[in-house]
């Protein structure tokens, strides 16, 4: 799961949060295996500041399923310090955490750090991965950057420092793409970090596992396609009518008109969600993405859409992440239909012994 999170902007914070950690223990229960959080400071639709608080809190609650933000925006932290958040969550987590990180792409995020030149954010972001890996690594260094200084402290001998370093002594690391080209994958796959990919058609994604490719071949890293992520919205229910009335009179449908449709546009991705190059892009709506674009359907639909975008992608990848919407008011509907993903649906898939196999 992806909790964005795609809420109401007049959800209280408390709603967010409780619905955030509701979903996460709910989510560890039926099986899924991961739980990535977005951050943001200002956006009225994601308003999730600290998704380190909702895996805290998770923490203690849940037995199996990974965290991870997706992402914390490095521009906008001292490096030195969130390495030791990040490492401390690790370690509290025993392995279940992983870390996401990105550049930031809101102005208003921005703005409220002061920064007016997002150009600045990609050499922030170096710089700080930089910093951060070197903290984990718990030895003396002096660093002065161009956007930050840090270090680490040598150790007295009278009073040893606390170990900093991650569970298990490394990190792992994950970035996002939303462009294709996408720099970010590019990035990902130069690092050896796990790519997340937002489904914007599958040209779209085949973009994606191609750069992929190419980075981690560069680098002399072998490259594996399950290390992708990919995030696309997913409604099962009993039947075709009950999952499109979910869609396209719930949540998902809410957040599309009100929000995510805007944010698509400013940033080149709709174009590449219809199937048909002579669509009138302001045609686009809910009950067009339900059926062309969103995974909408009964078991046995959804089982059949599934397959057919996995062998048209050319074969599996690595973990499906869904988004989370709004169902707050009547959340067991949007239960089941993760329950009927986890139990009926996957199980069934043509790709799921091969990617057993692999």
């Amino acid at each position: 799961m992806f909790q964005t999170p795609f809420l109401r902007p007049e959800r209280s914070a408390r709603q967010v949060f409780e619905w955030a950690i509701r979903q996460a223990i709910f989510a560890d229960k039926i099986g899924f295996s991961e739980y990535w959080i977005g951050e943001h400071a200002t956006l009225n639709w994601e308003g999730i500041p600290s998704p380190e608080l909702v895996i805290a809190a998770a923490a203690l609650q849940t037995s199996r399923i990974k965290f991870g933000p997706l992402a914390h925006l490095l521009p906008y932290h001292h490096p030195a310090t969130l390495a030791i958040q990040t490492a401390w969550l690790s370690q509290i987590l025993e392995g279940r955490y992983m870390l996401g990180v990105a550049t930031g792409a809101y102005p208003t995020d921005a703005a409220l750090r002061g920064i007016s030149d997002l150009s600045k954010n990609h050499p922030m972001m170096l710089e700080a991965i930089d910093i951060m890996e070197r903290v984990w690594k718990g030895e003396p260094f002096q660093f002065e950057g161009t956007y930050w200084d840090a270090g680490f402290p040598e150790a007295d001998g009278k009073k040893k420092l606390r170990d900093v370093r991650p569970w298990g002594g490394s990190m792992q690391m994950a970035m996002t793409g939303l462009s294709a080209p996408s720099p970010s994958i590019s990035f990902a796959g130069q690092h050896g970090f796990i790519p997340a990919s937002v489904y914007a058609g599958n040209d779209f994604l085949r973009s994606h596992f191609q750069t992929y490719r190419e980075k981690m071949e560069e680098a002399g890293r072998p490259s594996d396609r399950l290390m992708h992520r990919v995030v696309r919205d997913v409604i099962v229910a009993e039947t075709d009518e009950e999952a499109r009335k979910m869609a396209i009179d719930g949540g998902i449908g809410l957040a599309w008109d009100e929000y995510i449709r805007p944010t698509y546009e400013r940033f080149g991705v709709l174009k590449h969600l219809v199937h048909d190059p002579s669509m009138d892009l302001t045609k686009v709506d809910a009950e067009y993405l339900a059926e062309h674009v969103w995974i909408v359907g009964s078991v046995e639909t959804v089982r059949q859409k599934m397959d057919a975008w996995i062998d048209d992608l050319g074969g599996p990848f690595g973990t499906l992440l869904i988004y989370s919407h709004d169902y707050i008011d009547n959340p067991e509907p949007w239960e089941h239909s993760m329950q009927l993903l986890v139990n009926e649906v996957v199980p069934k898939l043509a790709t799921s012994a091969e990617v057993e196999a692999a």
